[in-house]
């Protein structure tokens, strides 16, 4: 089997396992909920397509005491493989947030059905803007000290794929959530404020992690510094004046774009609504209809000639 690079989640399984998380919370205390991944293997790929709930449960006091039922998962698996027989078990999901100490335990119970188990975690409340999966896959940690080998959890690289049907099916479920009247621009800078929130969480974590190192709270992990130094390596030098310049120039040349496009807008919306007056003061002459100004002179000059007349009666 090829080595596992990329942990792939397609919509079907993240809507499955948000209905499994509600379902469960709305008749019991439970945290989390356990299910089965279904998926396939595919040049260091694994996509996951389709996925099932198990029936779990747990001691909050105590790690070691859970229960996971196996028979209804070999027979929901038999089940499964009717259908599909190319989907196979690859590995088993829960809400978390985060890893519990019991994992690895029951990552060995889901090993029986698939030897390279792969953990995912779908958080079905998020909070922090970003993609609510992360991936793990059991590896053998060697210790220096030259103690027993341990089986520890190693973080993969997720994300959210699907098929041409997902797609147009996710598209029908959003339609309705989606501002279709918002232009593009608002859209792109939304996605842009989202993205940069991202970013800050990222930082953060990253200075968590940093710290927490330098104070020895965390044992140095050299493949991390080694990325992190890349990272900050490819950040351009803002301390040459020729960059910041042309940073400046940038952004002047994107907000004259934006103030130019806003007074167009403003424009066009006048010059609509003046179009929209006149057409519709020529379809009432079309009709016969008086505009509502002539209408009150005629009105006036009526009231007028009335008192007139009342006036000559008056002295006759």
């Amino acid at each position: 089997m090829s080595t596992l690079e990329k942990v792939v989640v397609h919509p079907l399984v993240l809507l499955s396992v948000v209905d499994h998380y509600n379902r469960i919370d709305k008749v019991s205390s439970q945290k989390r909920v356990v299910g089965c991944l279904l998926g396939s293997m595919s040049k260091g790929v694994l996509d996951v397509s389709n996925s099932f709930a198990v029936p779990f449960d747990e001691d909050d006091k105590d790690s070691d005491v859970y229960f996971l039922d196996h028979d209804y998962l070999e027979s929901m698996y038999n089940m499964f493989k009717k259908v599909n027989a190319k989907e196979k078990v690859v590995g088993w999901y829960h809400t978390g947030p985060k890893l519990h100490p019991n994992d690895i335990k029951i990552n060995e119970l889901i090993r029986n059905y698939c030897p390279n188990s792969v953990l995912v975690i779908i958080n079905a409340k998020p909070k922090d803007i970003g993609l609510p999966t992360d991936a793990y896959i059991a590896v053998e940690e060697v210790h220096d000290d030259g103690t027993p080998t341990t089986r520890t959890f190693d973080h993969v690289k997720s994300e959210i794929g699907a098929e041409e049907a997902e797609e147009v099916g996710v598209e029908h479920l959003l339609r309705d959530i989606k501002d279709m009247t918002t232009g593009t621009l608002s859209q792109n800078l939304t996605t842009q404020v989202a993205a940069l929130k991202s970013l800050s969480s990222k930082l953060r974590d990253i200075s968590v992690y940093l710290g927490q190192v330098s104070e020895a709270k965390l044992p140095i992990n050299h493949p991390i510094i080694y990325q992190l130094q890349d990272v900050f390596n490819l950040l351009p030098n803002l301390n040459i004046p020729e960059v910041a310049k042309a940073f400046t120039v940038k952004t002047n040349d994107q907000n004259l774009v934006m103030y130019t496009a806003s007074i167009i807008r403003a424009v066009i919306a006048l010059h609509s609504l003046i179009n929209n007056k006149t057409t519709n003061r020529a379809a009432e002459k079309d009709i016969g209809v008086k505009p509502k100004v002539e209408v009150e002179k005629d009105e006036k000059e009526e009231k007028d000639n009335k008192e007139d007349s009342n006036k000559r009666e008056t002295k006759i």
